[in-house]
């Protein structure tokens, strides 16, 4: 068998592409599991607690800060048990004891993978978590995090049916 340059040959088509179609059928993908095959997720779990801002903080403040620890271990809990993806509540917890400053970041991030998975605009991210830290500078920084964040959280609890 011989090579030809001849551009009007017709090369292979490139992964994941799907296969022709059988006659009368439909399209196969070529590879299953590929980049373009679709990816069939677990169905949605239960609904996480909406939980109010205003008494989160009191609980914060009130606790010294151990409240957020607590706050942190059940919302990462609540949106893997929900998704089926994120860090869950074990390692949320452990983050939180050890390297607490990449929570904020972390637990924004997977706030916006929620709205994301189902479609949705993010309307927080892990860039979210800058109000965190650098913000703790300006005082109010974690405040606008913690809004923001929970806030963001539960209004997707509300529309998957959550209520107060």
């Amino acid at each position: 068998m011989t090579e030809t340059n001849d551009p009007t040959a017709s090369a292979p088509p490139p992964y994941g592409t799907p296969a022709p179609a059988p006659t009368g059928g439909v399209p196969v993908p070529a590879m299953a599991g590929g980049p373009l095959a679709p990816m069939a997720g677990p169905a949605d779990g239960p609904i996480g607690k909406i939980r109010s801002t205003g008494v989160c903080i009191l609980l914060a403040i009130i606790t010294f800060g151990i409240y957020s620890i607590y706050w942190f271990f059940k919302t990462h809990d609540e949106m893997k048990r929900h998704s089926g993806q994120g860090v869950g509540g074990g390692i949320a917890l452990i983050l939180a004891l050890f390297i607490g400053i990449v929570m904020p970041y972390i637990n924004s991030s997977e706030v916006g993978g929620l709205y994301e998975r189902k479609g949705m605009k993010r309307p927080v991210s892990g860039a979210t978590g800058l109000w965190y830290f650098p913000g703790m500078f300006i005082l109010i920084g974690p405040l606008v995090w913690f809004i923001k964040t929970n806030g963001a959280l539960n209004a997707y609890w509300r529309s998957q049916g959550a209520s107060a």
